[in-house]
């Protein structure tokens, strides 16, 4: 929220890790200039920074500060509400690899240096269809094609609460 001051908030973080209440300490929604101010107050290590990813949002300046602080990137809502499915590069490289739509977009994100994937789910199919996706790559071109998909309005999750994100 805009109304917890960041110092104050990173502080008492910081302080439940020394005290051993919490073994690391990660943040939410931060774009680059939070997280870079986040780092700056923080006496621990930031680990985690958790944010909506998928190859219709361009992240790439967020990544960038994420891998300068050497914080993982925490892909939240990574299937795009499953409205990434029907994209026809995603159905085409699904057929391709003999896999669903979700293991490409899934296997995009692993492919990518410092990004976690947490896809939702609660049918156990899914969840383990989600753990299928090691046994094949994504070629470099295959991933340009999905990093293409990319557009203006991709962000799909803007609560009220939001901070101002990062321009593509």
């Amino acid at each position: 929220s805009k109304t917890i001051p960041l110092a104050e908030t990173m502080a008492a973080l910081c302080e439940a890790k020394r005290r051993k209440l919490t073994k690391h300490i990660g943040v939410s929604n931060f774009p680059v200039a939070l997280l870079d101010k986040a780092v700056r107050l923080s006496s621990e290590p930031i680990v985690a920074n958790q944010c909506e990813y998928h190859p219709w949002l361009d992240q790439t300046k967020l990544l960038a500060a994420c891998r300068k602080h050497r914080v993982a990137f925490v892909s939240y809502t990574p299937l795009a509400h499953a409205n990434m499915m029907s994209e026809p590069i995603v159905a085409r490289l699904a057929e391709a690899h003999g896999k669903t739509p979700g293991q490409i977009l899934l296997r995009w994100h692993v492919q990518q240096p410092g990004v976690i994937a947490i896809p939702k789910s609660a049918k156990e199919t899914h969840i383990a269809s989600n753990l299928e996706i090691f046994d094949f790559a994504l070629s470099g071109a295959e991933m340009e094609a999905l990093f293409a998909l990319r557009r203006a309005d991709g962000r799909i999750n803007t609560p009220g609460f939001s901070p101002a994100w990062d321009a593509a």
